[in-house]
């Protein structure tokens, strides 16, 4: 029977697992970077939410009623957790401008997110980042009830 004689390049044996180890090499540092990049992506979209939060608390704010059973700032801050989970009642103020006004002498609203972080979920080096102060301000509007009812409040 014949063989076939193939003939090799000189040092072609010493190569083998070279493209294995060189694409463990790179790989480590290409994901490294695809799920670094991804966190930060997930950490901006948490900044964003938490303005949008602000947004949102301030538009209810002004437009609750001051005076209900349940307090507006609790109703503020119900509303903000609806659109971003990671908010603790001790993260959001509510202020009406001027302090101690009532429905009717109040000028203002304004609804502060602060000291919120934001843990990552990086493999072998988990951080914790924390977010600027946000904060909102609008014109008073009705802060109070219509028939007794405010059903964007509830």
């Amino acid at each position: 029977m014949k063989t076939l004689n193939i003939h090799r390049l000189p040092g072609a044996r010493r190569q083998c697992g070279a493209a294995a180890l060189e694409f463990a090499l790179i790989s480590m540092v290409f994901f490294t970077l695809l799920i670094g990049i991804m966190e930060m992506g997930r950490v901006l979209f948490y900044w964003n939410t938490a303005a949008e939060a602000t947004r949102l608390g301030a538009r209810v704010a002004v437009v609750c009623d001051i005076n209900s059973s349940q307090s507006a700032s609790n109703q503020v801050i119900a509303k903000m957790r609806q659109l971003l989970p990671i908010l603790q009642p001790a993260n959001v103020s509510v202020a009406y401008a001027p302090s101690g006004c009532d429905a009717t002498s109040c000028t203002a609203v304004t609804v502060s997110v602060t000291n919120v972080t934001v843990n990552t979920v990086l493999p072998f080096m988990p951080l914790s980042i924390s977010m600027p102060p946000f904060s909102t301000t609008l014109p008073r509007e009705s802060l109070n009830s219509v028939n007794g009812t405010n059903p964007t409040c509830s």
